[in-house]
């Protein structure tokens, strides 16, 4: 990244905003163990507890420390976001270069295939998926998540390299009689990382909500297990009672991740783009 590039980074305050929010989750999640105060799976002699100082965001329904578990969610949810962006990246960017670059009949099948995923909301092309591979773990929505965001980075590639093979040092490297491959690699996929950069960034932060979705519908983790979309299913069924601290520790953290890779995402977006001096 460019000293330019730099400088509208750290002149945003949004933008820094967004990173320590996004650093302070990640070093959460890093140090959860540390941080959490009971065991986020060992039932506390209080069911449903209102906050206090021995539990400090209080218990719920099964005795567990709502706090422990929430400093443990964000290790899950964002290991799942994490996972599912990575699964798209490493599937999408190959098939993105291959779309772009060699166009024609290739072209067409790839992006057919993806305009009938994108035909689909993204909620339920992630619930059907789900559903069909049993759900019941962590893996499962990953893999669910990660397969929504594929299309989108294979659109986002392939307009990417269609745009740099038409330059000057990409028809050189073609007329010098370099690889295909070499050339992808070497000189247009480094081109298009910026755009790569950004759309992962905003990327994770939709991968959070998709994977607290399915966990909140019960195609995700079990019941025991600490994270956001769990809670907030626990949440909801003791909103009637007032038991807003079932409620809203997730569904705040939630909140506030999610705003913290936008933020991220939408600075990273101005340092990349050419118009900006």
């Amino acid at each position: 990244m460019t000293h330019r590039r730099l400088r509208i980074l750290f002149r945003s305050k949004t933008t820094l905003a967004g990173a320590a929010l996004v650093a302070l989750v990640a070093l959460t999640a890093v140090g959860a163990d540390w941080i959490a105060t009971h065991d986020p799976e060992l039932r506390q002699a209080e069911f449903r507890a209102p906050p206090s100082a021995a539990h400090w965001l209080g218990t719920d329904e099964n005795g567990f420390d709502v706090f422990s578990r929430l400093v443990h969610g964000a290790r899950a949810s964002l290991l799942a976001a994490l996972a599912a962006v990575l699964f798209a990246l490493l599937l999408g960017v190959p098939l993105g270069l291959v779309a772009g670059w060699y166009g024609g009949w290739i072209d067409s099948a790839l992006m057919r295939c993806v305009d009938i995923l994108l035909a689909f909301p993204s909620v339920l092309l992630a619930m059907a998926i789900a559903v069909g591979l049993g759900g019941g773990s962590l893996g499962t929505v990953i893999l669910a998540v990660g397969v929504v965001l594929v299309p989108v980075f294979v659109r986002q590639v392939r307009a990417a390299v269609l745009q740099v093979k038409t330059h000057e040092y990409v028809i050189a490297a073609r007329a010098l009689g370099a690889p295909d491959l070499r050339i992808l690699l070497k000189t247009v996929l480094p081109n298009c990382a910026g755009p790569i950069l950004v759309l992962a960034t905003l990327s994770t932060g939709i991968a959070i909500l998709d994977a607290a979705g399915l966990s909140f519908l019960g195609l995700g983790p079990p019941a025991t297990a600490p994270e956001w979309g769990v809670m907030l299913t626990k949440g909801v069924r003791y909103l009637k009672q007032r038991e807003q601290w079932l409620l809203l520790p997730p569904g705040l953290a939630i909140a506030i991740t999610v705003l913290g890779f936008n933020l991220l995402g939408d600075g990273l977006r101005d340092a990349f783009d050419p118009r900006q001096r």
